[in-house]
């Protein structure tokens, strides 16, 4: 079996699309929301404060437009997009694919936030009352608050740990706490 040299940007995608409900994806296209993913996950790259792996080696899609040609409904030939997703240059591990995707949801929230949608008034339900919109983007801000709060624990209990060659998990604290070296 050949050591895996890489990590598909749709393990990361995976992840992500696990801990979010959004029906947009399901109008776009899936070109589009491969794009949108990813635009998502470099969004998200340097939230990651220090990573044991180098995640800013990386490449992006490829769209490949070349002579394929597939089949809409009425069996008319038509021109097929084909995503070849990106990848990182190094093997990341579920704990650095976990904390990536968080960052993606901190992303993706600020997205949800930065919507003219939020900022227009609204009717809700048959009474035809006014929603606050206020009230929905503080509720907005603060899941987001929530989500870098938890990438930020994500990160500290990545950097106060590392597997041994058993694959046991072991406190870095006497890493951590040495004390530097007078030059």
């Amino acid at each position: 079996m050949e050591e895996k040299k890489f990590t598909p940007f749709s393990e990361i995608y995976d992840i992500f699309l696990t801990k979010i409900t959004d029906d947009m994806y399901m109008e776009l296209t899936e070109l589009d929301t491969f794009r949108m993913l990813e635009d998502l996950l470099v969004a998200a790259i340097p939230k990651f404060e220090f990573p044991r792996v180098n995640i800013f080696d990386y490449e992006g899609k490829e769209i490949d437009i070349s002579s394929y040609c597939g089949v809409d409904s009425n069996y008319q030939e038509v021109v097929a997009y084909l995503y070849d997703s990106g990848h990182f240059n190094c093997v990341l591990n579920l704990e650095e694919i976990n904390i990536l995707a968080v960052y993606m949801i901190v992303e993706w929230l600020s997205q949800q936030l930065a919507s003219v949608e939020n900022t227009r008034m609204k009717y809700s339900g048959s009474d035809f009352k006014f929603t606050s919109q206020a009230n929905h983007m503080q509720k907005l801000l603060a899941l987001k608050k929530d989500y870098e709060r938890e990438g930020f624990h994500l990160q500290r209990l990545y950097k106060r740990r590392k597997a041994d060659k058993n694959g046991i998990m072991r406190s870095t604290m006497n890493i951590i706490v040495e004390p530097l070296e007078e030059e």
